[in-house]
C-alpha cells in the first residue's frame, strides 16, 4: 500500500508498482480546459487517475488496463477513493475500446499515458511486468493515433516519455494533427542527463512552453520546483 494526502494506492498485484514518471505526468498534465471527462490510458494502479480526480473536477475518469491484476487493483483503488462515483476502470485492449467509443462517438479533455518503453529486445521472466513495460504492448504510433480520435476539440493529450524519444513522438504527432503546447524535461539532479520528457497536445499548432524539471539536488533533498509541484500529494512534501 503506498499512501498519499487524499488516496491510498494497492499495488500487491500490479507489475507497475507507483513510481515517480507517474506521479509527475498526474501532478504535471495541464488542465487548463476544465475538463468534463478523462481518459488514462493503461492505467496501472489507477495513480494518474486518482491525482487528476484530486485536481480536477471532470465528472467522468475512464482508465483501461489490459493486464488482469492490474486491473482488479485499479478497480479497488478507485472503488476505495473519495472519488468513487468518478471513477471508471474497464479491462479492455486499447483498439477494442477505442472502436467501441467511436462508436458511440464519445470524446475525451483530457487524455493521459504513461506508456510502456522499455523497447530493448531482452525479456525478463516477469510476462505481467514485461507487458507494463515494453513499447510492443502499446507502440507510440497506436497511441498518438487512439488520442487522435478520441480527444475533443479543445483537448489535451499529455504523455511522459524517455527523453532520447522526444523527437520521434513529437514528428508522429504532428501527422496526427497532434501538436505540442508544453514540453517539460526532467533531470534527477542539476548534473545527471535529462531523462524523460513530460509532453503535453493539443490540436492547435502553436509555439510550445518549453522548460526543464529538476528532481533532488542531493539524496532526498528535493528542489523547490518538484515540491511545488508534488506538495498536494506526497505525505512528507
Amino acid at each position: 500500500m503506498f499512501s498519499f494526502k487524499q488516496f491510498s494506492v494497492q499495488q500487491e498485484k500490479s507489475a507497475m508498482k507507483v513510481g515517480t514518471d507517474g506521479v509527475l505526468l498526474g501532478a504535471w498534465t495541464p488542465i487548463i480546459n476544465n475538463p468534463y471527462n478523462i481518459l488514462d490510458i493503461g492505467a496501472g494502479t489507477g495513480i494518474i487517475s486518482l491525482m487528476l480526480a484530486q485536481r480536477s473536477f471532470s465528472e467522468q475518469i475512464d482508465a483501461i488496463e489490459i493486464e488482469e491484476n492490474a486491473y482488479e487493483e485499479c478497480v479497488d483503488n478507485f472503488e476505495n477513493s473519495p472519488w468513487a462515483d468518478r471513477l471508471y476502470c474497464y479491462h479492455a485492449g486499447l483498439d477494442e475500446f477505442v472502436a467501441e467509443v467511436e462508436e458511440i462517438e464519445e470524446q475525451y479533455d483530457i487524455i493521459v499515458s504513461n506508456p510502456p518503453f522499455y523497447s530493448e529486445d531482452y525479456k525478463t521472466d516477469n510476462a505481467s511486468r514485461d507487458l507494463a513495460r515494453f513499447t510492443d504492448a502499446l507502440p507510440f504510433d497506436e497511441l498518438i493515433e487512439a488520442a487522435y480520435l478520441l480527444l475533443s476539440e479543445n483537448g489535451i493529450f499529455s504523455v511522459i516519455i524517455p527523453y532520447s524519444a522526444e523527437e520521434d513522438f513529437i514528428a508522429l504527432a504532428k501527422q496526427s494533427l497532434l501538436f505540442p503546447l508544453k514540453i517539460t524535461r526532467v533531470k534527477g539532479t542539476p548534473t545527471s542527463e535529462i531523462k524523460r520528457s513530460l509532453l503535453a497536445f493539443t490540436r492547435i499548432e502553436q509555439t510550445p512552453i518549453i522548460d526543464e524539471l529538476i528532481i533532488e539536488t542531493a539524496r532526498h533533498q528535493y528542489t523547490s520546483e518538484y515540491i511545488e509541484l508534488t506538495k498536494d500529494f506526497y505525505l512528507k512534501m
